[in-house]
C-alpha cells in the first residue's frame, strides 16, 4: 500500500498567534487516522491547510507524492479529496437521492454544470449503491431537512464518498450524534473502509469514537503533535492525559 498523504511541516499564524506549529504526518492507503486534541489544539485549522481553505505560512501537503499545497478546493475534489464539515451540508429540500446525485457531480463539474446539466449526470446507480451501504433505502424519497440529526450525519458521510474519492477528511462526523446513530455511523465508516479499502483522516472530540474506529491517533496540543500512535499507545500516553486533564 502507498502513502496517499504526506503534511511536512505545516505552519499557521494569524498574527502573533500559531495556530498550527510544524506538524507533520502521513496517511497511508487503506488507513483510518484519527487527529484529537483539546480545543484550541489547531485541528481545524491544520484540516483548513490540507483542504485548500487556508493557505500554510510554511510547510507542505502532497497528494499521491504531488505537491498540492494551497490548492483550490474544487482542484482537490477533481484529484479525489472530499471532506465532510462540521455543520451539516445537505440540501433540506431535495431528497436523499438527490443530495447524493448533486454530491457526485460536484466531482465533475461547476455549481453551474450541476444546475443546468443532466439532471443525475448517470449517477443514479451510484447514489442506489451509497443509499444500500448507508443503509438510507427506507429514507430515499425523503427530504433531507425532515431526517434526524444523526440521519443527516449518515447522509453527509455518504455524500462524501459518491464520487469514489481518493482520501476523506471528516470533520467532527460524531458531533451531536446519539449513541444508537453513532454505532450506525462506526459500523458504516468500518465497513466502507474494509470493503473498498477506503482511505480516511478523522478529526473528532469523542475520544471512544475515535479510539474504536482508528488505527492510528495523532494528538496536537498547542498546535504541534504531542503523541502519534496506536489508539492503546495513545491512551497509554501521559503526556496526552495531561494535555486533557493538566497536572
Amino acid at each position: 500500500m502507498g502513502q496517499v498523504l504526506e503534511v511536512s511541516n505545516i505552519h499557521k499564524a494569524f498574527g502573533g498567534i500559531k495556530a498550527v506549529n510544524g506538524v507533520s504526518f502521513a496517511v497511508q492507503e487503506g488507513e483510518i487516522l484519527g487527529i484529537i486534541g483539546p480545543n484550541g489544539c489547531g485541528k481545524s485549522t491544520l484540516f483548513n491547510c490540507i483542504l485548500g481553505q487556508l493557505e500554510p505560512s510554511e510547510g507542505s501537503v502532497k497528494l499521491d507524492g504531488r505537491d498540492v499545497t494551497g490548492m483550490r478546493p474544487s482542484d482537490l475534489n477533481r484529484l479525489g479529496v472530499s471532506r465532510t464539515f462540521q455543520l451539516l451540508q445537505v440540501f433540506p429540500e431535495l431528497s436523499v437521492r438527490e443530495n447524493l446525485i448533486l454530491a457526485g457531480q460536484e466531482h465533475e463539474g461547476t455549481m453551474l454544470s450541476r444546475f443546468f446539466g443532466r439532471r443525475d449526470a448517470g449517477l443514479s446507480e451510484k447514489a442506489d449503491t451509497m443509499i444500500g451501504f448507508f443503509k438510507l433505502g427506507h429514507l430515499v424519497d425523503a427530504k433531507a431537512g425532515g431526517l434526524s440529526y444523526g440521519q443527516q450525519k449518515l447522509l453527509d458521510a455518504a455524500m462524501a464518498f459518491m464520487a469514489g474519492p481518493r482520501l476523506v477528511l471528516l470533520d467532527e462526523p460524531a458531533g451531536g450524534v446519539n449513541l444508537t446513530m453513532l454505532g450506525d455511523l462506526k459500523e458504516r465508516l468500518r465497513a466502507i473502509n474494509a470493503e473498498q479499502g477506503a482511505t480516511f483522516v478523522v478529526i473528532e472530540h469523542n475520544m471512544d469514537f475515535v479510539m474504536s474506529l482508528c488505527t492510528r491517533v495523532v494528538v496536537l496540543a498547542e498546535g504541534k503533535v504531542l503523541a502519534e500512535g496506536t489508539p492503546a499507545e495513545v491512551r497509554a500516553n501521559p503526556q496526552v492525559v495531561e494535555a486533557y486533564l493538566g497536572h
